[in-house]
């Protein structure tokens, strides 16, 4: 018998805090990598492992507060706490900018033999001033000390290259299956005091500037005008974040239709009883709420950003960034066209077939980490 691809290699993945897709892609990475013969370490924030549960999944997990933002003493013990976790680690894997940033400094400090990989999967945030320019510089100098960059999307791609990455790959990102939903259609619409064929509109995502959801905050105003659509559709957001309170004030302040439900662990429940799901994001590499609503036959609104345009291709109505009318009007289009609603649909089982699956972005993983640890050591930046 074949000895595994990874045995004895020790790997360890590296994220900052997180609440969504990061956590979820490393969560589901453990498993293939153990079964390829690796001892996978986790480090991040100790609350990410209470959230994800990576020990659970076969992994070590050592906690490593890197915060979401940058802070620079707190940064310092990050690289320092990390420092002493890579002792004896191959490979090291992190997921973010953030993580990244601590990853490469905690590298040179003291496991210069690790091979570093890094995967982007979020662009720098809109803004400028002095944090910006930290910002970018930092990303510059992660990008230019990995061996390996892989993106989630073109876009972070290109951007990666723009920048000296010495090999950068295109690495889609693959939302892990959904749980089986426990319950039918009318009993979520009865969770939620719908009757009739009023519609029922779904977002999941943190409650973040990125996610965009003062657009649809605006949009949901407008499209309470729309006498095609009566009565107006109820929007419900799975998901926590910062933005609870200013959104929350302004829902009850314009009495808008829009429910938001804290963080769902049954999201596939939701989507089952969905007649449209929106995804109004400022930015998205390869959003997992998109690849999910296509998966559970829920036909989609997002924006036209980053990578969803090649995610989806024409299964999904896209509208501009930042444009509550495109968004209003593709949503009240759809919900009052059934035909065009079960066109998305249909198109969006063929491009959702198209996509890689956990094991192929795992196998596409332990392939990188193989070359990796056969190849000679490159000299570091």
């Amino acid at each position: 018998m074949a000895e595994p691809p990874l045995q004895g290699c020790r790997v360890t993945e590296v994220l900052a805090t997180s609440t969504g897709g990061v956590g979820t892609h490393v969560r589901s990475l453990v498993p293939p990598l153990v079964a390829a013969g690796a001892d996978v370490q986790v480090c991040g924030p100790g609350a990410t492992d209470e959230l994800f549960g990576f020990a659970g999944r076969g992994a070590r997990f050592t906690p490593v507060e890197i915060s979401a933002g940058l802070a620079p003493a707190a940064d310092a013990r990050a690289v320092q706490a990390l420092r002493q976790a890579l002792a004896g680690t191959d490979v090291v894997h992190a997921h973010g900018l953030r993580a990244g940033l601590v990853a490469a400094a905690a590298r040179r400090l003291g496991a210069r033999s690790a091979r570093l990989v890094l995967t982007l999967h979020n662009a720098l945030p809109d803004g400028g001033g002095l944090r910006r320019q930290l910002l970018e510089r930092a990303e510059r100098a992660t990008v230019r000390a990995a061996d390996v960059v892989l993106a989630a999307s073109e876009d972070l791609a290109a951007n990666a290259r723009r920048l000296g990455a010495r090999d950068v790959r295109l690495a889609p990102v693959s939302a892990p299956p959904l749980p089986r939903a426990t319950r039918g259609r009318a009993e979520v619409r009865e969770e939620f005091g719908l009757v009739d064929d009023r519609a029922l509109v779904v977002a999941v995502g943190r409650l973040h500037p990125q996610k965009g959801y003062d657009v649809l905050l605006d949009a949901v105003a407008r499209w309470l005008a729309d006498q095609r659509v009566r009565p107006a559709p109820l929007v419900v957001v799975a998901g926590d974040g910062p933005l609870h309170d200013e959104l929350a004030g302004r829902i009850r302040a314009e009495r808008l239709p829009v429910s938001l439900l804290g963080r769902r662990d049954d999201v596939a429940d939701l989507l089952g009883a969905a007649d449209l799901c929106v995804l109004p994001s400022r930015w998205e590499a390869r959003s997992l709420t998109a690849q999910e609503a296509l998966r559970a036959g829920v036909p989609l609104v997002a924006s036209r950003t980053g990578g969803l345009p090649e995610l989806l291709g024409d299964a999904a109505e896209l509208v501009p960034v930042g444009d509550p009318e495109a968004l209003a009007a593709a949503v009240v289009r759809v919900l009052c066209d059934s035909a065009l609603a079960a066109a998305l649909v249909e198109e969006g089982f063929r491009q959702a077939a198209g996509w890689p699956d956990e094991e192929a972005t795992a196998a596409q993983l332990v392939e990188i980490y193989r070359e990796l640890l056969d190849a000679p050591a490159r000299p570091r930046p």
